[in-house]
């Protein structure tokens, strides 16, 4: 059975699949300069708001997520100078792809379908940079999901 993913996410991994390596390289640059459009907004709230450097990282990152009463998530990321254009490309894909997923769709995401987009060799080199953000999303939605569990108890 194949796993589920979000219609938004499964068209981009469509499109990436189609293309030859170069104009995938090219498609991830483009990605990556979109990444400052899926920053917080000025006057925007968020339910979880998780910002932090970590080892695996080469600067700090801010994961703001929203969910609303459906429990529908919106994710807006800020990324450090030093962060790199892969994960400042899957940053662009993973907010446009996974708008409006669930938490539990988000948390059951499995990250197969990586490769598909970014290619085989460019995840055996970069391979944390390329998980990177999906990590930390899920960990957002587990983070919020476990505080739900908290107050209903």
């Amino acid at each position: 059975m194949t796993p589920y993913l979000p219609t938004a996410l499964e068209r981009i991994i469509s499109l990436f699949e189609s293309l030859p390596e170069e104009e995938k390289r090219e498609n991830l640059i483009a990605y990556s300069e979109q990444a400052k459009k899926h920053e917080p907004r000025e006057g925007e709230t968020f339910d979880l708001e998780d910002v932090r450097k970590d080892e695996e990282c080469t600067d700090t990152v801010g994961v703001f997520m929203k969910v609303d009463a459906e429990r529908r998530v919106s994710f807006r990321v800020t990324l450090g100078p030093q962060v790199q254009t892969l994960t400042k490309a899957m940053t662009s894909i993973l907010c446009r792809g996974l708008e409006g997923s669930t938490l539990e769709e988000i948390m059951d995401l499995p990250a197969e379908f990586v490769p598909r987009i970014v290619g085989g060799n460019l995840v055996r080199i970069r391979s944390q940079t390329v998980y990177y953000i999906l990590t930390r999303m899920k960990s957002a939605c587990k983070v919020y999901q476990n505080r739900l569990r908290s107050a209903e108890t």
